[in-house]
């Protein structure tokens, strides 16, 4: 076993001459007995500053919560250990009682302590035991377990304190969240990494998952949320109130990207909702962090249902044979970041470090915790001996690995304790060098440099000989290469020989890109991890593009993207360490310069590609609202800026996802106009939903005949793509705002205004919402000429006049966009009362031959002004002659015609279900409408790839002239039948 002879610094040479090194030595001194003085404490002697002056010079951090707290020496002075443990009675009872065991502390209530109190009281009461802790740790009077022991009980004392108080504040509001049987429900905090195996260090984040027991609503409260709503509240409150940095400073760092889905996850999860994501999703790297993983918060059920659904996902009864294949991909991934130049001097990540020897133990729990259960302990420590009972490991390599351990957390101890900041490098500055020798207990910088690296080069072969499955030789030579070309962007010659086994069309072309992009001001002042990253990426990218048919179209589309991420190389590795999200970035730029943009433009897209199912698998209406729901959950309701950026990026990953199946054929173009027009539906509402906050929130409620309405009263009315069921990429959207207030009723607010009022703002609110810009972009462009009266009329109609317009005043072509029109969110009764008015007026009588004659001379004026093809230009899918025009014209002639003696043409309002419905009842022929139907998809479906590929609808494409020439003849032959 590695042994360590370590000495306090007070009683060390080195601290002496360290000590008198220090320029400021005597300042820091003279800040503390300032403090003291302004405290009215008693000055510090000589001999008490010689027993004291090793924490404040070897601590900044110590420094400054000395003079903060100057009383908090006249403790040290007696201090040798710990006799109490963290506690909420002591939290509450205050810093008089911090000292003290809970049952000597006097009782405190948290309903009595205020929101900013409590903020106050968590940020002191960390702050008093990790003076205390750092202080021991100095004077080597306490053992790393103890101390990584008494911190993780200090962050669970203040999570569980944040919980009760934020349950307190809410009972009266929302009352209680009973389960099935009646029982409370508290949410369940999950500690994950260090300190679920209480292992944490001084400057640790603390990553945690939510949950909770069992869906419902709260009970006994003036207002009632679900459970999932609940829950929410409460971890949102739990985050304020450790993570925020206050004038106090912060209680703990909160990390919760280890919950299901990542940062896209729901913030709180049931725990049937938590199993079925382990059982059916769980990652193999999930299953590493679950080792670790214990219930912070909770009751002796949620442990119990915690560890029943943990267990089996974690460790397995057979010897695990794919997660042998895991292992290896983990251990790569590991290597490749160990071999990154700057990181040899990260005790954690670097060659032999803490993540090393964590590797090793928890490779060895996966593939045998299922069948040896001495093997189930999160703590590292106390799973080494047991993996050398096992013989898993040889007693050797446990004890050194063991030693290693020790020493390394020590280390990083030391390095956080200084700034109270979470840092895993070794210092650079020799100063720092001496200090951090003394404080870990070493008589120099060279002796414990020495043994640093003697112990990571043991821990390094171990982590080799787990599983020897060698270095991928190729792929290491290619990444070495690119490092250097990327310092001599110059060297024409070895850049060509880098890319010639490629089967460029243009290799001169190619090579002079990549030159000027290694000669950028943006790739020369990199720094060095970016130049890494950028070359694995290169490597990788090249490697792939050996066997593309047209490599140099996937280059020219990717450069923009790699440009984009340039200032973020987190991307890069992504790229270079997955290998499915680099296949789908080149088949997707491959097919669609859309993909291009739309990812350079939001690289954090990137994200998308990582996962091949849910990519190819776009989410149905239902599952958008659920994902939608649970994205703005996460965000504060007032938080305007944030929630539009959140639906910006929201529809922008859900397109990713529309557009990858739109390419790969995965769903034929009727359903890509599907998704896209469910997405669209489910954003309006959310905008609805947050536009009707802000305007009752400024002015009240809106007053009815039976008091204050507390829901908007509105219909939101597509038409044309989105009335069809037809939007496309771009599609803008045609609305129409149908209110159904009260009148003459005003809101009921301090800022009262009449409901008419009320409306047209909330309508110029939804506008607003869904047209701006902000950095993630814009939601859609809409288009409101269509309401009655058109730009001239109310932004915001009631159905009333909108039914009495369409009557009397609405020209025919207004009521042959009202054949393409329905309800897209909204109030469900008014939505259900403007389809009984649609139906109402598309199905009054018309003459025939007036109607058909309007219907031509509008085709023929469109035609006249906006058809952008003709005689050496090509086809205009939409409006030329033959196009989708003539197709919908066609249709909507037959919906006002006939709907008077067939209704069941007005049951939908898209063209291809309306062409089924009259051909079923012998208005066309089948053979006919079967022809439209089939060329009208056509037409889309290449209106869609144009849309992809920043092509305009104008196409010169013989294929396509049969389709026109027949649609041509239809409408034609339209116009001559007088029998219609």
């Amino acid at each position: 076993m590695i042994a360590l002879d370590l000495m306090a610094p007070d009683e060390s040479s080195s601290y002496v001459q360290y000590r008198n090194d220090l320029g400021n030595r005597e300042l820091l001194t003279q800040y503390i007995q300032e403090a003291r003085d302004r405290s009215q404490l008693t000055l510090l002697t000589d001999q008490q500053i010689a027993q004291l002056e090793p924490l404040w010079v070897l601590s900044d951090y110590l420094h400054k919560q000395f003079v903060r707290f100057p009383h908090w020496l006249d403790d040290l002075l007696k201090f040798e250990s710990f006799d109490n443990e963290p506690s909420i009675a002591a939290l509450l009872a205050g810093e008089d009682y911090f000292h003290l065991k809970s049952e000597t502390c006097p009782s405190g209530l948290l309903a009595d302590i205020n929101e900013a109190d409590l903020m106050k009281r968590l940020r002191h009461y960390r702050q008093w035991w990790m003076v205390r802790l750092i202080a021991l740790d100095i004077q080597q009077k306490i053992p790393l377990s103890e101390l990584t022991r008494l911190l993780s009980q200090l962050a669970e004392v203040c999570i569980n304190a944040s919980v009760k108080w934020s349950e307190q504040h809410y009972l009266t509001l929302y009352g209680r969240p009973l389960d099935s049987q009646g029982k409370m429900q508290s949410l369940i905090v999950i500690g994950m990494g260090k300190l679920g195996a209480y292992e944490l260090n001084l400057s640790s984040d603390i990553d945690l998952i939510f949950a909770f027991r069992e869906h419902g609503d709260t009970q006994e409260g003036k207002k009632s949320l679900s459970h999932q709503e609940y829950f929410t509240k409460i971890g949102q409150k739990l985050i304020q109130h450790i993570d925020q940095v206050t004038l106090d400073g912060f209680v703990f760092r909160v990390d919760m990207r280890l919950r299901p889905f990542g940062q896209s996850g729901a913030l709180v999860m049931s725990m049937s909702s938590l199993e079925n994501y382990y059982q059916d999703q769980g990652r193999d790297w999930e299953r590493y962090a679950m080792i670790k993983a214990r219930v912070l918060a909770g009751n002796q059920l949620d442990i119990q249902e915690f560890e029943d659904l943990k267990k089996p996902f974690v460790y397995r009864k057979y010897l695990d044979f794919s997660a042998i294949c895991a292992l290896r991909d983990l251990k790569k991934m590991i290597a490749k970041e160990v071999r990154r130049k700057g990181i040899e001097n990260n005790i954690k990540l670097g060659e032999g470090g803490i993540r090393e020897v964590e590797f090793i133990a928890q490779a060895l729990q996966i593939l045998h915790g299922g069948r040896n259960q001495s093997l189930q302990t999160p703590s590292l420590l106390k799973v080494l001996p047991h993996l050398a009972k096992q013989k898993y490991l040889n007693h050797d390599d446990v004890e050194q690995l063991t030693a290693a351990y020790q020493l390394l957390r020590r280390v990083e101890h030391a390095l956080q304790a200084v700034n109270d900041e979470q840092t895993q490098l070794l210092p650079e500055e020799d100063n720092a060098r001496e200090r951090l020798a003394i404080f870990v207990g070493f008589a120099s910088w060279q002796v414990l440099d020495t043994k640093l690296w003697d112990i990571r080069k043991k821990v390094h072969q171990c982590f080799i000989d787990l599983i020897d499955d060698g270095d991928n030789a190729e792929e290491v030579k290619a990444q070495e290469a690119w490092r250097l070309l990327l310092k001599t962007p110059e060297d024409i010659e070895s850049i060509t020989e880098a890319v010639s086994q490629i089967a460029w069309h243009d290799q001169e072309t190619i090579v002079s890109r990549i030159v000027r992009l290694f000669s950028s001001r943006t790739v020369v002042f990199m720094q060095p991890i970016a130049y890494e990253r950028l070359a694995d990426f290169f490597a990788a990218l090249m490697n792939r593009l050996e066997n593309e048919s047209n490599p140099d179209l996937v280059l020219e589309r990717i450069f923009p993207i790699l440009e984009a991420v340039l200032r973020r190389t987190t991307y890069l590795v992504l790229l270079s360490e997955n290998e499915t999200a680099l296949t789908n970035l080149i088949r997707l730029c491959r097919e669609s310069v859309w993909f291009t943009d739309a990812i350079s433009t939001t690289p954090a897209l990137l994200d998308e590609l990582l996962d091949a199912n849910s990519l190819f698998l776009p989410l149905d209406k239902n599952e958008l609202e659920d994902a939608l729901k649970q994205v703005l959950l996460r965000l504060p309701e007032d938080d305007e800026e944030a929630q539009m950026d959140a639906l910006r990026r929201f529809r922008q990953s859900m397109i990713l996802r529309i557009a990858a199946c739109d390419i790969s054929e995965i769903l034929p173009v009727m359903k890509v106009s599907d998704h896209l027009t469910w997405l669209a539906e489910v954003i309006l509402e959310s905008v609805l939903h947050q536009s009707w906050h802000s305007l009752t929130k400024k002015y009240g409620f809106p007053q009815g005949l039976e008091g204050a309405v507390h829901s908007p009263q509105l219909a939101i009315v597509g038409y044309g793509k989105s009335g069809g069921w037809e939007l496309g990429y771009d599609s803008d959207l045609d609305l129409v705002f149908i209110h159904n207030a009260q009148a003459n009723g005003v809101t009921n607010g301090d800022r009262s205004v009449d409901n008419l009022t009320f409306y047209t703002r909330l309508g110029q609110r939804l506008i607003h919402m869904l047209t701006s810009f902000t950095s993630a972009g814009r939601l859609y462009e809409v288009d409101m000429r269509l309401r009655p009266s058109g730009n001239s009329g109310l932004l915001v109609t009631s159905l009333d006049a909108f039914r009495e317009y369409q009557k009397k005043e609405a020209w025919i072509w207004e009521h042959q966009a009202l054949s393409r029109s329905r309800g897209l969110a909204g109030n469900i009764g008014l939505l259900e009362e403007f389809e009984s008015s649609r139906k109402e007026i598309l199905s009054q009588y018309r003459d025939r031959a007036a109607l058909k004659s309007e219907v031509i001379k509008m085709r023929e004026k469109m035609r006249a002004h906006l058809d952008t093809g003709g005689k050496g230009k090509g086809f205009d899918l939409k409006q030329g002659a033959g196009g989708i025009i003539d197709i919908e014209f066609m249709v909507q002639y037959l919906v006002l015609a006939w709907s008077n003696q067939h209704p069941e043409l007005m049951t939908y309002s898209d063209n291809v279900r309306q062409l089924e419905i009259a051909s079923a009842v012998a208005l066309i022929d089948k053979e006919k409408a079967d022809k439209m139907i089939e060329t009208y998809t056509l037409y889309r479906a290449r209106t869609h790839r144009l849309t992809l590929q920043r092509q305009g609808r104008v196409i010169q494409d013989d294929a396509l002239v049969q389709s026109q020439t027949l649609i041509t003849q239809y409408w034609e032959d339209f116009i001559l039948d007088t029998g219609c």
